[in-house]
């Protein structure tokens, strides 16, 4: 009984009332549908987002390649940080491509490297530096944040929406019982103030 009373409470907007107006069953229709936006919308904006995401970053990780670089000059000897991190300085380097070009650039690398020493750097696949992709986990990660973030984008645009909506419906209500009682209220005898 107590269930049954709650959710008739719930769907009162619905349900037939002499007293209803138009502008109740439109702001009912606009709840429902902002509702449904969110439930069935903010989830195919996830599940859309999360695999295209994940598209992305399998492309990535097919597309680049680790390579062994030289360094071609000597990089200045590292200062302490306060994180314990090594210091990352850029400097030049030569790697050879998967087609046997050798090509010269620049890229971060430790400090306080020799010339000559080897360093692993990520290449795309015309050849160019590129960062290394992320990992089937990391992928996976930042593939699922996106489609949240999609998906709670979604929710606030949809609840904004309806927001406005029903705030117009209110300002309409106002102003039509402005305009009722303007007709009504002098037939009531003197006003009080």
């Amino acid at each position: 009984m107590g269930r049954n009373r709650r959710l008739k409470k719930r769907l009162w907007r619905l349900r037939s009332n002499p007293l209803r107006r138009h502008d109740d069953i439109v702001e009912a229709w606009i709840v429902l549908v902002v509702w449904a936006v969110v439930a069935v919308g903010g989830a195919l904006a996830c599940l859309v987002t999360y695999h295209a995401g994940d598209e992305v970053f399998a492309a990535q990780r097919a597309e680049r390649y680790s390579v062994r670089a030289v360094l071609l000059t000597d990089t200045p000897p590292s200062t302490s940080t306060a994180d314990g991190a090594p210091d990352q300085i850029r400097a030049k380097i030569r790697w050879t491509t998967a087609d046997g070009t050798r090509r010269t650039g620049s890229t971060l690398v430790e400090a306080g490297q020799k010339a000559g020493s080897k360093v692993v750097v990520w290449v795309d696949a015309a050849g160019n530096l590129t960062i290394e992709p992320p990992s089937r986990t990391e992928a996976t990660l930042e593939s699922a944040f996106l489609g949240l973030t999609a998906a709670l984008a979604l929710a606030g645009l949809a609840f904004g929406t309806g927001a406005v909506a029903r705030y117009r419906l209110d300002q309409r209500r106002i102003d039509s019982w402005g305009t009722e009682w303007n007709l009504v209220g002098p037939s009531w005898g003197r006003k009080t103030s």
